[in-house]
């Protein structure tokens, strides 16, 4: 089973920055794709940022393009999402998800999820 803990969540500034990071256990993360994935109150979840297994290809939600971008050390079985400029809108409960497919594949289960990171962005 392959579980994840996030962790790097807190309250920042309008602005400011945070590095999430998510720790992956009892698998090698190198078969997964990874996604970032957020949630705000009385908001759908969607789909942040996502990166391939072998972390040649990254994807972005265009609300956060060009602020936040995804990596990933498969060597520590870890998978990051470094936040800059961020925005009120940012709010959210952040997870990581994994999904058994070289590439991020569109509408293909994650299989695995991580109980998430709050972020909370505010002046």
């Amino acid at each position: 089973q392959l579980q994840f803990v996030e962790s790097g969540g807190g309250l920042v500034q309008p602005g400011g920055s945070l590095r999430l990071s998510c720790g992956a256990s009892g698998l090698s993360l190198d078969s997964y794709a990874i996604g970032w994935f957020r949630q705000a109150p009385g908001k759908e979840r969607e789909e942040v940022s996502c990166i391939s297994s072998m972390g040649d290809s990254t994807k972005y939600a265009d609300s956060v393009k060009g602020r936040f971008t995804i990596s990933r050390d498969n060597a520590k079985n870890t998978v990051f999402l470094q936040m800059n400029s961020l925005e009120p809108e940012d709010t959210a409960v952040y997870t990581c998800a994994a999904q058994l497919a070289r590439l991020c594949v569109p509408n293909l289960k994650f299989h695995y999820w991580g109980q998430g990171t709050q972020v909370t962005v505010s002046s």
